[in-house]
């Protein structure tokens, strides 16, 4: 030992610690080729050992006999304030005289990346009692924090999504229910949980689940099925479900993952964008219809063919004028509503039916009133129903057919009568209602609350309409 090194000296007494300690001493090659990063420390905290592992961690190769505490180039508090070395775990773990277990920090590389590790310090002694150094085990938990974040993302993202997010087990036993599914459905986790998923499906629908099961074992995807599905209260609800398999770490399928949207709202708009199609057909077919009739009915009476321009134009003008009532109050208009009163609408809607003829084959008795500008719309639209009707195959078809409208309040109920005299022989009940007479029975019901009734009787068709006058009616 003479003239050698206090360095030298420092690691004499860790070799022969190593040597005195079998275990070690048996087992130092095999901590060179361990997967984790193992080093050693001397009394001073000079690193005396380290495998490949630990410089794969740290990034570099630090100096033996030169490198205090820990090999990495910077550390971290894992909240990401710096970590002086001297306050390392295997610092601490020196100085308390004590091990570290599972301390938790982080170790930057020259290259900038950051790796987070749990670091196990242990010192060791001498036979006397006297403190060697340390071993120090460094485990990279990078991944596993990655994915435990990963896995806290995606479990928020479960619970705070719009949708009901749903698993089950390959017999259909619900497994998880997140806020979306509590909402859509009305189950608390609690109510549900355990359950068979057939509890949300109607009993017409049951023939479905089985279907879908059975896909699922195979490892097919289901996307976006339509489907009604039942909730607590026993409501229906359209949905648009995606099934996906889930499967364990050896790739084998055990469960299902659904998501079900509400796609009421969207149903409801497809229906509503299929009913206006069909009202814009069947009006356009309206208008060849009427367009025809107003050719023949200024035929009749024009001498020339300058006086029949003049009697059609006069006609699709009051046309024109009639369909403006129905587009009062529409949204997004710009016209500027107005009130106007019952008489003189029904004689706006009449008008491009009768050739000059209006006090002859129009009748119109009983009481008058203003009728609001928002219930103009869909009064008119029924008015033009019935004459558009009259017109095709009704009192207006014939040159000697009349109409008489009768308007009378009663008990805060208002009680149109319309009867047709004059037209063609009415041969009983047709055998199907025409689009445009569902329609305008659908504005009554619906946007009135009145009943439309009519009595196909054999000296013309008699319609009565009962409406409640506070949906019209402009209060004084």
């Amino acid at each position: 030992m003479t003239g050698a090194s206090p360095l030298d000296a420092t690691v004499e007494r860790v070799q022969a610690a190593l040597a005195a300690s079998p275990w070690l001493s048996g087992q130092i090659g095999i901590l060179k080729v361990l997967p984790c990063a193992v080093y050693t420390t001397d009394a001073a905290g000079r690193i005396t050992f380290f495998n490949d592992a630990a410089a794969q961690l740290w990034g570099l190769h630090p100096k033996i006999g030169d490198t205090e505490w820990c090999g990495a180039w910077r550390l971290y508090w894992p909240d990401g304030r710096p970590m002086p070395h001297d306050e390392c775990p295997t610092a601490t773990a020196h100085k308390q005289g004590q091990p570290i277990t599972a301390a938790e920090a982080v170790a930057e590389r020259p290259d900038g990346t950051r790796v987070l590790f749990l670091a196990y310090s242990t010192p060791f002694r001498d036979e006397f009692g006297a403190l060697l150094g340390a071993i120090n085990i460094l485990i990279d938990i990078t991944e596993r924090e990655r994915a435990e974040q990963f896995a806290s993302q995606l479990a928020s993202i479960v619970e705070t999504s719009n949708d009901a997010i749903i698993s089950k087990d390959l017999t259909g036993v619900i497994k998880t229910w997140n806020k979306g599914a509590e909402r859509l459905f009305g189950y608390a986790p609690s109510e549900i949980i355990g359950k068979p998923i057939t509890t949300l499906i109607p009993s017409d629908r049951h023939d479905e689940e089985p279907e879908i099961l059975g896909r699922i074992r195979r490892g097919e995807r289901i996307d976006h099925y339509e489907t009604v599905r039942q909730r607590k209260d026993g409501s229906l609800v359209d949905i648009s479900l995606t099934v996906s398999p889930i499967k364990d770490s050896f790739g084998r399928v055990n469960g299902a993952s659904k998501i079900a949207r509400d796609i009421t709202e969207r149903k409801r708009g497809q229906t509503e964008q299929e009913l206006l199609l069909r009202e814009m057909s069947h009006r356009i077919n309206n208008l060849f219809a009427v367009a025809n009739s107003l050719v023949s009915l200024s035929a009749r009476s024009a001498r020339t063919p300058s006086d029949m321009a003049e009697a059609l134009q006069a006609r699709l003008g009051a046309l024109a004028r009639a369909h403006g009532l129905t587009r009062i109050g529409l949204i997004h208009s710009t016209e500027t509503q107005r009130d106007a009163d019952l008489h003189s609408l029904i004689r706006a809607i009449f008008a491009p039916y009768l050739d000059g003829t209006t006090c002859e084959r129009l009748a119109i008795s009983g009481c008058d009133f203003a009728v609001r500008a928002s219930a103009i719309t869909g009064l008119a639209l029924v008015l033009h129903e019935f004459a558009t009707n009259a017109a095709k195959h009704g009192a207006l078809s014939t040159p000697e057919g009349r109409i008489h409208v009768d308007c009378k309040l009663d008990s805060g109920t208002l009680r149109l009568q319309w009867q047709e005299h004059g037209g063609p022989p009415v041969n009983g009940v047709p055998s199907h209602e025409g689009f445009g007479s569902t329609l305008a029975r659908q504005a009554v019901t619906s946007q009135f609350g009145g009943h439309l009734s009519q009595d196909w009787k054999a000296e013309g068709l008699v319609i009565s309409l009962t409406i409640p006058v506070e949906r019209f009616i402009v209060e004084d």
